[in-house]
């Protein structure tokens, strides 16, 4: 699994605001950058494992994983 990813962060008047760059819907808003990247550190954690959890039920039984790389 990839351990590193990107994050675009911005201060947008009195908020910090966020998204990482190669997962859609990771995304946050916090009161400081450091509140805000890890905010982005636990939402990537959990949609990344949600993403697994989801792959996995749908490949049903039997199956292999692999890493690819690109």
């Amino acid at each position: 699994m990839k351990s590193s990813y990107t994050a675009i962060v911005k201060q947008e008047g009195e908020w910090w605001i966020g998204w990482i760059e190669e997962v859609p819907g990771v995304n946050c808003q916090e009161a400081t950058r450091e509140e805000l990247l890890e905010s982005l550190k636990i939402t990537l954690r959990e949609a990344l494992e949600l993403n697994r959890t989801d792959a996995i039920g749908a490949a049903g039984g039997d199956f292999e994983e692999l890493e690819i790389a690109v």
